[in-house]
């Protein structure tokens, strides 16, 4: 038993000077909590080893005895023993701290930096939405841009033509191969805002596919087949879209590029995570003009 206590002593320590190497420079100020965590993480990290070594102890010297209750399942008895006094008092200091938690426990009386960073975000956007309420659409693409090459172009390039296919080409609405990824497999990306997604293989011939879908990448110029009715229902003769129903497959525009980073997008090439919450609704109508002066 003594060489148990002093590996647990020795344990402890380790454990203690770990915690202090890691997080060591968070204890050097002057914010109480900090130091009441310290605390906490001595008491916790003590008692756990020592009881512990407490249990271990038992169940090596330790025999069971007692009545035996009458219920057995497969030959398997249960002694009419009280539970451990140790166990309950542990409970009991639990729900104790609990209460003490939820009441005037940290963080509900004590100073938070992510409180206070959240509120000066949230004022920020306040002020940021009240002075660009109704942008023209060059002070609009000029924010765009500036929005674009810190949050977009890692991936879709400063010149947003896709680093060589790793990402969508901003520059044109959708490549044909791309749109003939979607006939074929469907897609259901935006469900929060075209909830009905689209299914696959709404045409089934490979020669409707391919013209449709030179169609749709080419800009819809040319004379339109006649397997794009079955595409219209949905995103309109003039491939603008439904609203709730298709999105635009002509062109980008604010529902689209919000959908898309609200949602993010699984295709032909990849999957695009979703931007939700980075951007507030004026910076999206920003890369939205943007993204559609591209192509201008």
């Amino acid at each position: 038993m003594k060489s148990m206590v002093i590996g647990g002593i020795i344990l402890i320590v380790a454990l203690m000077a770990g915690t202090y190497f890691v997080a060591g420079d968070a204890f050097n100020s002057d914010d109480y909590i900090n130091s009441l965590t310290m605390l906490g993480a001595v008491a916790i990290i003590t008692i756990t080893v020592f009881v512990a070594l407490k249990y271990i102890n038992q169940m090596k010297n330790d025999t069971a005895g007692g009545e035996l209750a009458d219920e057995k399942w497969d030959g398997i008895g249960e002694y009419k023993n009280p539970i451990p006094t140790g166990w309950g008092l542990a409970f009991i200091g639990t729900i104790v701290w609990l209460f003490w938690y939820w009441t005037v426990g940290y963080p509900t009386n004590g100073f938070s930096q992510i409180g206070q960073w959240n509120e000066e975000t949230i004022e920020f956007n306040k002020k940021f939405e009240s002075k660009w309420q109704n942008p023209s659409n060059e002070t609009l693409t000029a924010m765009g841009e500036s929005i674009f090459l810190v949050q977009c172009s890692p991936c879709h390039g400063v010149d947003a033509e896709g680093i060589n296919g790793k990402a969508q080409n901003l520059r044109k609405r959708m490549s044909q191969d791309s749109v003939e990824y979607v006939i074929k497999n469907g897609s259901n990306n935006l469900k929060t805002v075209y909830p009905g997604g689209m299914p696959p293989m709404m045409l089934t011939e490979d020669k409707d596919i391919e013209e449709v879908s030179a169609y749709v990448a080419g800009g819809f110029k040319g004379e339109q087949p006649a397997a794009y009715g079955v595409c219209a229902g949905c995103h309109a003769p003039d491939g603008a879209g439904i609203e709730y129903v298709g999105p635009n497959i002509k062109t980008y525009d604010n529902a689209l590029v919000s959908a898309v980073l609200e949602n993010g997008k699984r295709g032909l090439i990849g999957i695009m995570p979703s931007f939700k919450g980075r951007l507030n609704p004026t910076q999206e109508k920003a890369v939205t003009a943007y993204i559609k002066s591209l192509g201008e």
